[in-house]
């Protein structure tokens, strides 16, 4: 078996850089042979699929949190290779979201090697979504509105460690203010004076958090997830819901699902498809059944 390994060492602070000798080590006891590329700089594993020539490998392996894997499927859907592999992960990073909707052991790299070197697959869905210019594809989750503004805030104070996201929620709720959202879906079509929109294709985003407790990876439909307008108490009492997905029980909360989605808002809002930060609205979105092979248990 041969795999193209790809290896964020900035991921989980530096933790991946520190375990990439030990990974080495392990592949070599699998008698897995790979090709290693190590990313300098945010988007580097996008360009590195996109570009190279991946037909003679069995597999890919991004290897970091869901940031590195955002990049390698972008990478892995612009690669014009007429063959191309099943795309894996190896959950060292922070946010492992899409490892985790696999069953994968989050704390145990070694396991998700095996799963890799016993070379079962399965095809799951993508999300693929356009802007006004852009157009990107997500295995996970796509957001905007106090979600987005969060994480926005959150990254221009990263310098300060780990304190940064809580005061960029108290930030952003001082300064929350509704939006004019429209939504078409599947020939149907709703308006809503919103507080943030996910779009999920896992259960799961970031760290531990269920937005979409009924999501289904290979069911060829995205779970979609309102907020609607309410106070700010509201909103903080809503949040700790997320954790176990009770939110969507609340009534400022709805969901439903769709395969294709077009969504408009009165004023551009930006957006975080798998907590990067890039685009704004309007958007087309559309799930893309069962378009990525990948490696399961």
């Amino acid at each position: 078996m041969k795999i193209l390994l790809i290896v964020n060492t900035h991921a989980a602070h530096g933790r991946a850089g520190k375990l990439l000798p030990e990974i080495e080590t392990y592949l070599g006891k699998k008698e897995i042979e790979y090709e290693l590329h190590v990313t300098e700089y945010p988007g580097h594993a996008l360009e590195l699929l996109k570009t190279m020539s991946v037909a003679s490998f069995d597999g890919i392996v991004a290897c970091g949190g869901d940031g590195t894997m955002f990049e390698a499927v972008n990478g892995y859907f612009n690669n014009t290779s007429g063959k191309k592999p099943p795309l894996g992960v190896l959950p060292i990073g922070t946010g492992n979201a899409f490892a985790r909707e696999l069953g994968m052991n989050l704390t145990n790299w070694k396991k998700a090697i095996d799963i890799i070197a016993n070379g079962k697959t399965k095809p799951v869905d993508v999300g693929h979504f356009k802007t006004a210019d852009q157009e990107f594809y997500f295995v996970n989750i796509l957001g905007f509105g106090f979600v987005a503004d969060v994480a926005r805030s959150a990254h221009r104070l990263k310098v300060i460690g780990n304190i940064a996201y809580s005061l960029a929620v108290f930030y952003q709720l001082i300064r929350l203010q509704p939006f004019r959202l429209q939504i078409e879906w599947d020939g149907k079509t709703l308006e809503r004076d919103n507080i943030f929109v996910e779009i999920s294709n896992t259960k799961f985003t970031g760290v531990n958090f269920m937005m979409a407790p009924h999501a289904i990876i290979d069911d060829g439909l995205l779970d979609i997830t309102l907020l609607n307008k309410c106070t700010r108490r509201r909103v903080i009492k809503l949040f700790p819901t997320i954790f176990k997905g009770e939110h969507i029980k609340h009534p400022e909360v709805e969901t439903f699902q769709a395969q294709k989605i077009r969504m408009e808002t009165d004023i551009p809002k930006v957006l975080t498809p798998d907590g990067e930060l890039l685009g704004s609205t309007p958007i087309e979105v559309t799930c893309l059944k069962q378009a990525l092979q990948t490696f399961i248990e």
